[in-house]
């Protein structure tokens, strides 16, 4: 936080006078003071303002928070023809809008339909935003599909655009807040861009957290389960569904301890920390989905 600004002093007129010395003295003692206790009113009011969940942050990857103004009903928002999440009440809706990672950096627009309004765009900007690189040398094997490897993550990907099609109601009144499914250190981050052998793969879609096998996994919001399975790459999976296309995934699972249908309360088990599918040793890979783009999960969670 920048201090409050201090009159400039002029120092042109060197024969300054004991009066007009100690005057000068006395006024930027003052100011500094004025300026300490408005910078610790300002920590004072920040640290008593309420937090909002998901924290804002208009980059790839990231969430923006775009006021819709009041409304005697929820209004709908669209991103392109998918909808976004709207929280709020009557004096203050909020789109929730998930950035996708491959975003361009730049201008983009959100459709809002309020009822006895007309249809308009609301702007807002997305920010660059460099995400970190790992360059790796492995196997032929493990970069390189056989057909039938190929042929299986076809399949499979199909059927997940199904799932994360998935759009559910969920309150106005919401709280986005999440805890972390499971205890551990965060292995690998949201958007490292992974290199194997010299060809660029997805950046990273999740969060990952180091984790012994076995270790429970809890779900960090209320959520049905909309998807269970055993995926080529991401081995023992499952989908939540939080209402509002919220959802969220779990991934290289040991165990699966619920069914498709299944409803969750916040810190229900779901599952077990594995090492199953394409991974090298046991960790929770942790995905969240906000209107079909994955977003970073730190912005859910306390720091």
């Amino acid at each position: 936080m920048k201090h409050s600004p201090i009159a400039p002093l002029d120092l042109a007129p060197f024969a300054l006078n004991r009066r007009s010395a100690v005057l000068g003295t006395v006024g930027l003692l003052a100011a500094m003071h004025a300026g300490a206790a408005t910078q610790a009113k300002a920590k004072k009011q920040a640290a008593s303002a309420p937090e909002v969940w998901p924290h804002a942050s208009q980059v790839p990857g990231g969430v923006a928070r775009l006021s819709l103004g009041p409304s005697a009903k929820r209004p709908q928002a669209f991103s392109g023809d998918i909808p976004v999440l709207v929280l709020g009440d009557t004096i203050e809706w909020t789109a929730v809008v998930g950035i996708p990672l491959a975003a361009e950096p730049g201008e983009a627009s959100i459709t809002v339909r309020a009822e006895g309004k007309p249809e308009r765009q609301i702007a807002y900007t997305i920010a660059p935003k460099q995400y970190r690189e790992q360059r790796l040398t492995v196997a032929p094997r493990t970069v390189d599909l056989s057909p039938e490897d190929e042929a299986r993550y076809v399949k499979e990907r199909d059927h997940l655009a199904g799932v994360t099609a998935a759009l559910s109601d969920m309150r106005p009144d919401t709280v986005l807040k999440m805890r972390v499914p499971v205890p551990g250190r965060r292995s690998s981050s949201f958007g490292l861009r992974r290199v194997f052998n010299g060809q660029s793969r997805n950046p990273h879609s999740g969060m990952d957290i180091a984790a012994g096998t076995g270790t429970p996994v809890l779900a960090p919001l209320p959520g049905k389960v909309i998807d269970t399975g055993d995926y080529f790459f991401n081995g023992g999976t499952v989908w939540l569904d939080h209402g509002g296309g919220l959802l969220t995934m779990y991934c290289h699972l040991s165990r699966i301890d619920v069914k498709v249908g299944d409803v969750m309360k916040t810190g229900e088990q779901l599952a077990a920390v594995g090492a199953t599918g394409r991974v090298t040793g046991p960790h929770l890979h942790w995905s969240v989905m906000l209107n079909r783009a994955m977003v970073d999960p730190a912005l859910f969670i306390a720091a």
